[in-house]
Order: structure tokens, then sequence, then C-alpha cells
């Protein structure tokens, strides 16, 4: 079998329907949308469309199974998420290979995403029978006090297009693990990846009703009737913060629990006593992993100014050195961003540094031909008025900007509305822990370019969200806590 038929079977063996209380169906309209490849701008599958009408209905079976589901065993629940786990790694090729159709990303990073996806799945496996309540006296000592975490009930977890699987298994773990039903929603533009791993979620024994998939040309009319229901208890977004606040504004008038992971402009700092060796390693992974287009990406890089030109030098040739290309060919680095629209908005901020005075040190232009490619770039002279330093970048684009001293770099680094991920290369320990009690972000990677870890909480301040994901916070997000009183029989 030739790799093209590989790829025409895997296609075909994807789910293009709707997973609805345990069934796959078509749209009730009969509706449908397109997914296409960005690398080639050429249709690879079309999805059943869901309507208000599929969303009501999804709704309908998680809230059905909330009951009996939350009475199931934590043993149970983990052995579930330990099958799909197995089987996630047993399939990694089949993801990775859906994930770079859809997305662009090099097949050797949708394989590192997969096996970062499945940790999420193993750690909540564990953590499922380990979240335990408490017994105690009252400190007058007339009442004993059983503290207990239940399931917080049907949840809604939208998912964004740039991590399809880790996104995924980031929400859909931890639900399973505490006992709550959900209804998945992937994104538009890269639902098939989210589509086979909820194949095999079924194939892992999740009951009918616990996980349901409905994608969807319009999120709104899938969201909307799901947000209004009053059986909904949770909404877990990850995307953009204009989105996610919108979507805040609709919770708050049923007072849903919420937890959103939203945009992020995160500094990488580099001092004057850094190894700019390590420092340029760690820019390199914290920038150009899935070509930028990540909430955690180092959006800009502050970097002392006697240093600046050296960093600026071997930041450069590193990034002049990828590949840029289709992510199924061997060899890529760079693959495409996802649509016309990401390349169009890059390609805007990169002419605003020009009209401002930087340099583009490297590349700077999008690429001829099909797909939505744009060079690996590199900008110098940076200056706090240019969009580069005040926007999302999300592509391949490093605006370096200097800074004087430690005050000047913190100033810098906290002059956003954003506070997700962060990075510092230093080799003064002091200087490391009073950056990490100054700085205002929720991921604080110290001498590292990449810090993401199922183990770990993840989540930002300010307009970067709130809640965690992962790590023992991740299962508490999915819980709401009970206290009942008893008369202590020593009274």
């Amino acid at each position: 079998m030739t790799n093209q038929e590989k790829i025409s079977a895997l296609l075909e063996a994807t789910p293009k329907g709707l997973l609805i209380n345990g069934e796959w169906r078509d749209a009730s309209d009969g509706g449908t949308f397109d997914v296409e490849n960005p690398a080639t701008g050429e249709v690879l599958a079309t999805l059943a469309s869901a309507t208000e009408e599929d969303s009501r209905a999804a709704m309908d079976a998680a809230a059905n199974a909330q009951e009996s589901w939350a009475r199931t065993s934590t043993r149970e629940r983990s052995d579930i998420l330990m099958r799909a786990y197995n089987l996630v790694k047993e399939h990694t090729d089949e993801l990775a290979t859906l994930m770079t159709l859809e997305m662009g990303k090099p097949l050797k990073e949708s394989q590192g995403e997969v096996a970062y996806g499945n940790q999420f799945m193993r750690w909540f496996s564990e953590e499922a029978p380990r979240h335990y309540g408490r017994y105690a006296d009252t400190p007058e000592g007339n009442l004993k006090m059983i503290v207990t975490h239940k399931p917080v009930g049907p949840c809604l977890l939208i998912t964004p297009w740039n991590f399809p699987l880790a996104m995924a298994t980031r929400k859909v773990a931890p639900a399973v693990a505490a006992g709550c039903t959900m209804i998945l929603k992937p994104a538009r533009l890269t639902p098939l990846t989210s589509q086979y791993f909820a194949k095999l979620m079924i194939e892992a024994g999740i009951p009918a009703g616990v996980l349901n998939v409905v994608c969807s040309a319009s999120a709104s009319k899938v969201s909307g009737p799901i947000m209004d229901d009053p059986r909904l208890r949770k909404v877990s977004f990850t995307g953009s913060t204009p989105v996610g606040k919108q979507l805040m504004k609709t919770a708050a008038d049923r007072v849903l629990r919420t937890s959103m992971e939203l945009g992020g402009n995160g500094p990488f700092i580099v001092f004057e006593d850094a190894d700019l060796d390590k420092a340029v390693e760690g820019a390199m992974a914290a920038k150009m992993r899935n070509m930028g287009e990540a909430c955690t990406a180092a959006n800009r890089f502050l970097v002392h100014e006697s240093v600046a030109e050296e960093f600026s030098k071997k930041f450069g040739e590193k990034l002049g050195a990828l590949k840029t290309g289709n992510g199924m060919d061997e060899g890529t680095d760079v693959g495409p961003l996802v649509e016309k629209k990401a390349r169009d908005g890059v390609v805007e901020l990169v002419e605003d540094a020009k009209e401002k005075g930087a340099t583009i040190s490297v590349g700077g232009k999008a690429v001829d031909g099909n797909g939505y490619f744009f060079e690996p770039t590199l900008i110098t002279g940076v200056t706090e008025d240019c969009r580069v330093f005040t926007e999302e970048i999300f592509g391949p684009v490093a605006p370096v900007i200097t800074f004087k001293d430690e005050d000047d770099a913190v100033r810098l680094a906290n002059s956003t509305e954003y506070g997700l991920a962060s990075y510092v290369y230093t080799n003064d320990i002091s200087r490391a822990l009073r950056i990490g009690d100054r700085i205002e972000y929720g991921l604080l990677g110290m001498n590292v370019g990449v810090i993401s870890n199922a183990a770990a909480p993840f989540g930002g301040v300010k307009e970067s969200g709130l809640g965690r994901e992962g790590g023992a916070e991740g299962i508490a997000e999915y819980t709401t806590t009970q206290y009942m009183g008893l008369p202590s029989p020593w009274a």
C-alpha cells in the first residue's frame, strides 16, 4: 500500500458524523462542512455540521447519563482512561498523520503532541481514585465533618485548532476521572483528530452519553443552546481572549463554573549573564514549536542591551536554517499556518514593524505557491509601539527588543493585558527568584523553553484566563465540594 493509499484509508476510517449518546449520526438537517489541508488547500474530508437541534440532543444525552456515570467507581473510570491511553499510544501514527494533514505541523511535532497529550490520559487515570475528601472534628467538638468532592455535572468542552489532541485530552481526561459527562466541541479547522480520539474512547469502554462530540461550521449554533440549558454545570474553553470573554458573560447569567485558557503574549527574557547558546536553544523551542501557533509561544524576546547583538545573530542563524514545507514531507521543520486569514494577520504585523523602523534580519515574507506558509522571521530594533510587541503573533516571527536592567525587563514583561507563559534565562539564582516574584504570569520557564507537563498546573492570570488544567489542580476544576455535618458521638 502506498503512502497516499494509507492516508486515504485513514481518512475513510475516521468518523465523519456527530457522536451523540454513543452513536455516530448525521446532522439533523443533513448539513456538512469541509476540512482542508493548509499545506495544499485540498479538501481532506466532509463532516456533519451540528445544528441547534443536535446540540440539544447532545445535552439530553449528557444530562441523562450523568447520574449513573457519577455513581461508577473511580477504579472503573481509571481503567477506561488507562485503556484509552494504551489505544492512543497504539494509534500514534494515525493520530499524528491526521493532525499534520488538518493542522499543518511537521509530522515529528504531531507525534510529539500525541505523546504529550496522552500523558493526560495516564495522569488522570492515576488521579481518579486519589481525589480524597476528609473526615474531621469541628473545633468545638460538637460535630463530625465529612467533606466530599462530587462531579460538577455535565460539561461543555471547547477546544482550539492548534493542539487538536492535547487540548481534548487535557479536558476530557479530568472530566472522566471526576465523573462528569461531556459535550466536546472541536475546532472547525481541525476536527479530525478529535473524531478519531472519540472513536478510541468508545473502544476503551466509555458508556453511551458520557462523551458526546459535536463538530460544526458554526460554533454559536453548538455552544449557544448548550450554554442556555439549565442542566449544564461547567464550560471549559481554550481559545482567544475575546471569545472567552463572551463565553464568560453568557456563563454569568447562569453562574456556570468556567475554566478559561485564553491568549498570551509571552516574554522571553535574556539577561547579560545567561548562557547564550542555551538561551538560543530555548528560544527555538519556545518560539518555533507549532510554527509559533501556541498560546505559550515566546512572543517578545527581551534581551539585555549588552548581549542583544550576539543573541540575535545566533538566533537568526538558527531560524534561517529551518526548512519550510509540507508537514508530511521528511525533513520539514516549519509547516504552514492554519489558514489564509492567519497568514494574512502575520503579514500585517511584520509590515507594521517595518513601517515603525524595525529591521527584518531573517525571513519576513509569505511563501509563494499553494498553502499558507510564512518564512521563519527575526525582527530586531523593535520598539514598544510595534504591534508585534503588543499583540499575540501566532506565527513564526520573533521580535527582539532590548532592556537596560532588571527593573526595565520586568516592566516590559508585565506591560500587557496577558499573563500566561513566560521564560527567563539567567545564571543568577537570586535574580531568578526575584523575577518569579515580580512577573505576572501563570507559567514561568526558568532556563528552559518548554515546561508544559500533565503533572503540572497549566493556566494564566489577567486576561489569559482563569482556572488550571493538569496536575492535582486539574481534577478539582471538575468537582464541587460538599460538606456534611454529623453529631459527634462524644458530644
